[in-house]
């Protein structure tokens, strides 16, 4: 399996695109700002053809190239419906601090012409892959976790975990549609279950595993697996 990934814009959000290998068919997981250039970078080096895009929440620094890298590709977005108006209405999710550093630019969204919905316990068969998705809420109300085999280097899965869990840490739910009892029965519910050996790659900084976070996370270590 191919996953590469990289930070992109102002937020530094992690973008990844995934395929089955080299000369295959792709999917772009949460094109974030100025990520369009980065997923053309790998695409061209690894002759990949994205067929899909998928979205782990609405929030604008995940979503921002959605439209473009779609468009682009002729791929298929796939965003939680809680969030979907998110993908035309961007600001209905922003911090305060956020829409003030964006006034006065020349920004527009609107959906890509091809977008799904996505369902809790649904299976996507894409690109050669098969991701598993489990809906997260807290962060925002549509936040989305999905899940593919990895099988190599005593790795059972791969978790690309949005903003629901990063290294050490969890999510915010101090933005519009957040909610920290949901995002606390969220990490109870969909990740506590989860097998030491899968791999973590969140929204933002570096991976990690559910061991690793099991053992040290402070906002894990009083939850219980309902």
């Amino acid at each position: 399996m191919l996953i590469a990934g990289f930070p992109a814009g102002m937020w530094g959000t992690n973008c990844y695109v995934v395929a089955t290998g080299a000369g295959a068919e792709c999917v772009v997981v949460d094109p974030g700002q100025d990520a369009a250039g980065g997923v053309e970078e790998v695409v061209r080096e690894h002759r990949l053809k994205p067929v899909a895009v998928l979205v782990t929440h609405g929030h604008v620094d995940h979503m921002w190239s959605v439209a473009p890298v779609a468009g682009t590709h002729d791929a298929t977005a796939w965003i939680h419906p809680r969030d979907r108006h998110l993908l035309a209405d961007p600001m209905a999710g922003m911090s305060r601090e956020t829409a003030r550093m964006l006034l006065g630019q020349d920004l527009t969204w609107a959906e890509p012409d091809d977008v799904r919905e996505l369902a809790d316990g649904q299976t996507l068969e894409l690109a050669g892959l098969t991701f598993d998705v489990d809906h997260t809420p807290g962060h925002t109300e549509g936040s989305v976790v999905f899940r593919t085999p990895y099988e190599q280097q005593g790795v059972s899965q791969v978790m690309f975990s949005g903003d629901l869990l990063f290294k050490g840490s969890i999510g915010r739910t101090d933005l519009p549609g957040g909610d920290h009892p949901s995002i606390l029965r969220s990490l109870a519910s969909k990740v506590l279950p989860l097998a030491d050996d899968v791999v973590v790659l969140p929204g933002h900084g570096d991976q990690t595993s559910i061991g690793r976070e099991r053992a040290t996370n402070p906002y894990l270590k009083d939850l219980t697996t309902p």
